[in-house]
Order: C-alpha cells, then structure tokens, then sequence
C-alpha cells in the first residue's frame, strides 16, 4: 500500500490531495535587516535576512499545468513542504538570488542514514529577500548552477525525482525554507518556517513573502545555528 511505503521517507505521509490555492494578495515586508551571531568564524553575511521591498516570487515547480503539482499543509517532525510532481519537472528560483550549496551526488544509504545525505541531489539558494530556499530530492543539478551563481526567479535549478531517502515513493520536491547559516548546516537548512502559506500564493499569482516570517523564526531561535531536533 501507498501509505505503508511512504513510511520512513522524506515525507511520512500519502501523496496528498491537491492544495486549494491560497490568498493571492502581497505580503511584502519593509525592508529590514535582522542578523543573529552564529559561532566564532561565522561570516555574518551568511546569517542576514535582509528583506527586499518588492521582491517577486514563482512557484518552485514548472510548468504548473503539467507537472499535476500536489502538496499538502503538513510535514513530518519539522516544517518544510513536500511539493509531489511529475519526474523530470523543473525545480526553479522562486526568486532573485544566488546558489549557495549544491549536492549532485546522491551519498544517502539507508544502513546509515546520515542526515546530511537525505536531501539526495540538492540545491540551496538566498533570495534577494534574505531568505534561503531548499530543493532535494533532484533527478540531477542544472548545468551552472554552483556556488555562488546568480539566479533569477523560475530559473531551472533542477530536475525532480527521489533521489536520497525519497527512494521507492512517489517523486517530488522537498521545499524547505530558512534563515542563511554556515555551508553545513543541514537541520536548519531543511526547513524552519512552513512553506505551504507561500506556496499557495504563489500558485494563485500572488507575491507574498516569507521574509517577515524567517526573521520572527530566527529571533525565536535566538541562534542562527540552534541544535538538531530530530532526524538527527
């Protein structure tokens, strides 16, 4: 059964109904700068979240008509959304900004299970609104895409598969998003504020922004780089 194979993977959960789309109004912050310290040797570039006003958003899958794009409004153990789609749809920037961590090698084994390798085939982005966006589970990386790059909103990032512990379940795209940290650090980078209220206005044609959002999580973390909680 469906369920009984979903159990253990990214997501934990059956292919969901598709998501009623959400309010397409803007919800665009003023610009503010908010940082948080990491450890020693930290650049404090890669902890700001500083919001640009009129920042614009895409949905992360394309082409919508086509990829029968379903997501649900939950996740297991920590917020992020699993976004199930066609294999071989397009992960693209859901916004302005630049790579900054990039995986093209599937290293996840199941007698393992390293966190660090669940993600399969991944790319990490910061937005121009400060805000960091995660995309695993990659049939493969893009060509260009590295470290560093310069990325526009829908620009292809990869292609969605299940690569990593998504292996055997339906193939779609684990979307996390995040305040910037140090290269590395995986828990945080996978999902600290649901995705799914910004999801849906995408979808809808809206432009609302999570950047708001990432600085009230980060304030509440009181830590850029907080301990792992589960999964670890």
């Amino acid at each position: 059964m469906l369920v009984l194979a979903l159990l253990g993977a990214c997501s934990n959960q059956a292919r969901p109904a598709a998501a009623p789309p959400g309010t397409a109004g803007a919800d665009r912050p003023p610009p503010a700068t908010s940082s948080a310290s990491g450890p020693a040797g930290a650049s404090s570039q890669t902890t700001q979240t500083t919001a640009r006003q009129g920042a614009g958003y895409v949905f992360p899958v394309q082409p919508l008509a086509s990829c029968e794009v379903s997501y649900g409004h939950f996740h297991h153990d920590y917020p992020a959304t699993d976004i199930f789609a066609k294999r071989g749809c397009r992960f693209v920037a859901p916004t302005d900004g630049t790579v900054t961590e990039v995986a093209r090698t599937d290293r996840w084994d199941p007698s393992s299970d390293r966190g660090a390798d669940r993600g399969g085939r991944s790319v990490a982005m910061v937005g121009a609104d400060g805000v960091r966006y995660y995309g695993s589970h990659l049939e493969l990386v893009a060509a260009g895409i590295e470290p560093g790059a310069p990325v526009r909103a829908g620009q292809p990032l990869g292609l969605i598969d299940n690569s990593g512990d998504a292996r055997g379940v339906p193939t779609h795209l684990h979307f996390g998003i995040s305040w910037p940290t140090r290269t590395g650090i995986w828990w945080v980078r996978r999902g600290m504020v649901y995705p799914w209220p910004y999801l849906d206005s995408w979808r809808a044609g809206g432009n609302r922004s999570p950047a708001r959002a990432v600085r009230a999580a980060l304030a509440e973390a009181g830590t850029a780089e907080p301990p792992c909680q589960s999964g670890c």
